[in-house]
């Protein structure tokens, strides 16, 4: 007798639900997707221990008839398919008729639903096993409920998380729902407390409130973008406003949220140098195009999914959030801090007068000392411009002519930078508790947007040797230095080795050697022909060794052997050899290299040069690494501190 059978129907559903019934926020998913589907305008979602109890979904979609609600528990059964052509201009979020048979083989389900014209049904399954069937009265639409999740498979309990990881994947879905179908309103509900609740009204802005807080809301700024193929669309946050993970940005494809690091890499690229390393923005990328363009049918959870012409989406979504971000950057202006609670709960006069008198916390103890000793301009002996070889200044102006245009970014009052850390729900995870309160009123000059008056700045002193001071009509500023020469020295190299020839190439009279592991040199020897295309011939040298023997002219002396190695590095991980990156990466580091640095005191005439200079560069505010390169205190917030005004 053969050893080959035929598994079963449960065991086989059983299965098929290890890919498609992973932890709670699965069923969550796949429950919310169908009342997507079925035309719902509201659906409700409630959850019990993080849906391990209960897991309720509420729509009012179409619904179902008798036959119908019977049927959908049956693997491959769907309504959104019918021959293999439709495979391929799937707009549906479901079509593999895998989700409820592979959900009931792992719970017990209990479903009523109705299509409203033949009245409506109640059936109950446990383990694929049915146990009631039976007509019930029910508005139109479909209410499921999913309890004892794995009841019958006890060993995937183990694999489950703490109540509050397994209800963070499934608020962090919800979320991603909501902003996916602005036009639906949904609620999620755990244990009894509200955790997302959105309008319907189709406006993305307003869910984005809900979602991250009307104070990060205020912040987003819209962008679009359209080809042949691709339209793209959303909101981007200021570069003020980032987070520690890429998971706050959301990319959507016809109406369903994608993973893809293509498109997420192309969101980042568009922040180049407006970041600090390590911080990423909140994004919401809504991509529409004709479904034959996307294969939606590479995974179960469908949310890896394949694009025809990856490349150019991801460049229309580059140039659109970058217009979008590069329109809109200023210098952030400092806010005063709030007012610190006392650490009891009492309210006596006392407290009152005490919080009335507190205005920046640390300052409590500390003596006034007069600051003319450290804003007397000065240059450190033996430590001039002239002793380092080159002017400190922004070099040539050629690099940034034009002066100062009327399109220049404003500075936007109210910024984060030296005021209070961001709030617990500013900070929290998309996936954590998602209502943020009302910032109330603003003084108007706290919310007002303005133009760095450059020509108009009035030098006051430097601080320490490393922020230099300065006084306009409006206020005074406080300028890094070191990022303002960074950010000069930035833009006059990125144009120099971008006018430099490609062709001309520099002899080495002593050969640089690069030592790699075996399965590097293979790779190398792979690569050697896309090096050669950027000039850098690699020549084998030993067993384990390259040689190169001359290089690009453009390279900056002394750092020949940092930029090949940068350029291996890049050829290994992107089997490509990206010039353009390259010349960025070569700008920066020349910039960082070869600005002044702090605790350097310098002229007033120096200063003055250097704010001159800092004013025509084409982005003022942001070094390239993304650190503010300026920092304004308007005169209301001054007075605001100093309790002058109310």
């Amino acid at each position: 007798m053969g050893q080959i059978v035929l598994m079963d129907e449960p065991l086989s559903n059983k299965i098929a639900a290890g890919e498609v019934v992973e932890r709670p926020a699965s069923v969550v998913k796949e429950l919310v997707e169908n009342a997507i589907d079925a035309g719902g305008t509201s659906v409700e979602v409630r959850l019990e221990e993080a849906g391990l109890s209960s897991i309720r979904v509420t729509d009012n979609g179409k619904g179902m008839d008798t036959d119908d609600a019977l049927l959908c528990f049956s693997r491959h059964a769907t309504s959104k398919i019918g021959n293999e052509h439709d495979l391929f201009r799937i707009r549906t979020l479901g079509f593999r008729g895998e989700a409820l048979a592979s959900i009931a083989a792992v719970s017990k389900v209990d479903m009523q639903t109705s299509d409203g014209v033949s009245g409506g049904c109640r059936i109950r399954i446990e383990g694929t096993r049915l146990v009631t069937q039976e007509p019930a009265a029910y508005r139109k639409g479909t209410d499921i409920t999913v309890s004892q999740l794995f009841f019958n498979t006890p060993a995937r309990l183990k694999y489950m998380k703490t109540i509050q990881t397994e209800l963070g994947h499934s608020i962090d879905y919800m979320n991603r729902a909501a902003l996916s179908h602005p036009d639906i309103a949904f609620r999620l509900i755990h244990n009894g407390q509200e955790h997302l609740r959105t309008s319907g009204s189709g406006n993305l802005l307003k869910v984005i409130s809900d979602i991250y807080g009307p104070g990060t809301a205020r912040k987003m700024l819209p962008f679009s973008g359209e080809s042949a193929d691709y339209a793209v669309a959303g909101y981007c946050a200021l570069p003020e406003i980032t987070r520690a993970s890429k998971n706050y940005m959301t990319v959507l494809v016809n109406g369903r949220w994608v993973k893809n690091y293509a498109i997420t890499q192309a969101v980042i690229d568009a922040y180049h140098t407006y970041l600090p390393i390590g911080r990423y923005p909140i994004a919401v990328i809504d991509i529409k195009g004709d479904p034959y363009l996307t294969d939606v049918n590479v995974h179960p959870a469908k949310q890896q999914i394949r694009l025809s012409k990856e490349a150019e989406l991801c460049a229309l979504i580059r140039d659109a959030v970058r217009r979008a971000v590069s329109g809109a950057i200023g210098a952030p202006a400092a806010k005063p801090p709030k007012e610190m609670r006392p650490e009891t709960e009492q309210t006596s006069l006392w407290h009152q007068q005490e919080r009335e008198r507190r205005i920046v916390p640390e300052a409590a103890n500390t003596v006034y000392r007069p600051a003319s000793h450290i804003l007397e301009a000065r240059p450190v002996h033996g430590k001039t411009p002239e002793a380092e070889g080159e002017a400190w200044s922004g070099l040539p102006l050629s690099a940034a002519e034009g002066g100062i245009h009327d399109d220049m970014p404003r500075v936007h009052h109210a910024a984060q930078l030296v005021a209070d850390p961001p709030s617990r729900e500013e900070e929290m995870d998309p996936r954590g508790t998602v209502r943020v309160p009302s910032t109330g009123e603003q003084h108007p000059e706290e919310a007002s947007a303005r133009k760095v008056p450059f020509g108009e700045l009035e030098i006051v002193g430097q601080i320490h040797g490393t922020y230099i001071v300065a006084q306009s009509t409006d206020g005074f500023y406080l300028v890094d230095q070191h990022a303002a020469q960074e950010r000069i020295k930035y833009e006059y190299f990125r144009e120099k080795v971008k006018r430099a020839d490609a062709n001309e190439r520099q002899t080495l009279m002593i050969p640089l050697t690069f030592h790699y592991p075996p399965d590097d040199m293979e790779r190398i020897r792979e690569l050697r022909g896309t090096l050669a295309s950027v000039g850098v011939e690699m020549e084998e040298f030993g067993s384990r060794t390259f040689v190169v023997r001359e290089h690009p002219a453009w390279f900056p002396a002394g750092s020949e052997e940092e930029i090949i190695d940068a350029l291996v590095e890049q050829a290994l991980t992107e089997r490509r050899a990206d010039i353009g990156k390259l010349l960025e990466e070569t700008a920066i580091l020349m910039s960082c290299k070869r600005s002044i640095k702090a605790n350097h005191y310098l002229t007033r005439a120096d200063m003055e040069r250097l704010l001159h200079d800092l004013g025509k560069a084409e982005s003022p505010y942001t070094c390239p690494h993304g650190r503010p390169v300026i920092i304004h205190f308007s005169t209301y917030e001054i007075e605001k501190m100093f309790k002058r005004v109310m």
